[in-house]
């Protein structure tokens, strides 16, 4: 039997292959292993999110707790009216692939930046004393470098802001980004968001909002060499709070049976 040159060429690439194969197949093994703890992981960051943008927390003592107490429904946006649809099923990705869940935006109402909208929005309600005293809603627009996703929670009276929490964006670290800031997203609670004639009135401001201002309920500080992230939050609010995005549910939750 003739001896193997164990520093031959073909030898070293037999050897270099194999590694390769075991790697591969060590790191596939890991991966499927992983992979319900990492789709576990995103789903409780995305419900740190929810009852963040709320303050629920403090309130309930834990994620978990201010979980169960809180109602996730699917709606259709147009008609504002809750739908039978699994939310568990609901993806927003998938949403805005599948033809007939989706419409594009003209330039005129695209006001957001978004190019298109789904037909069916997944919202959270929380409870207290079997009545709604939270409205938790998913917010997007585009700020300066993507699209800022994020959630803006409601009082009970539907106009009073809970609170504001983004859960991804791509904006500057130490400018736009300081929209994850907790001093500046405190300043989101109390504010109001439609006039009495049901305009959408609330916005970042350049500079800082004056406390003799006719308008401070409605306004909100804006960031330091960040105006583009601050517009495109500001367009964000104006897009979902308006007519294509929640007005219709939240005009239609006195009627409904939630």
């Amino acid at each position: 039997m003739p001896k193997i040159n164990k520093d031959s060429t073909l030898n070293i690439t037999l050897v270099g292959i194999g590694l390769c194969l075991l790697c591969s197949a060590i790191i596939s093994f890991i991966a499927i292993q992983l992979r319900s703890v990492q789709e576990n992981n995103v789903v409780l960051d995305m419900q740190k999110k929810i009852v963040s943008s709320a303050g629920l927390e403090k309130i309930y003592g834990s994620v978990e707790n201010a979980m169960s107490n809180i109602k996730t429904l699917i709606i259709d946006l147009d008609k504002g009216e809750i739908v039978d649809i699994n939310p568990e099923s609901y993806e927003l990705a998938k949403e805005l692939r599948e033809d007939g869940k989706y419409k594009f935006l003209s330039a005129e109402e695209d006001v957001a930046s978004i190019k298109k909208r789904e037909k069916y929005s997944k919202i959270y309600i929380e409870y207290k004393d079997n009545e709604i005293n939270t409205l938790i809603l998913p917010v997007r627009g585009y700020g300066l470098w993507g699209i800022l996703y994020g959630y803006l929670a409601i009082e009970g009276d539907f106009n009073t802001v809970a609170g504001l929490e983004f859960y991804e964006h791509k904006e500057t670290p130490g400018l736009g980004a300081e929209i994850d800031n907790p001093k500046w997203k405190a300043l989101w609670k109390g504010k109001k968001i439609y006039q009495e004639n049901g305009e959408v009135s609330l916005k970042v401001i350049k500079g800082s909002v004056l406390k003799s201002s006719n308008n401070f309920n409605y306004e909100i500080d804006g960031l330091s060499g960040a105006t583009l992230t601050c517009n495109g939050v500001s367009n964000l609010i104006a897009y979902w709070m308006g007519n294509d995005g929640f007005l219709n549910f939240i005009n239609n939750l006195q009627k409904i049976d939630v």
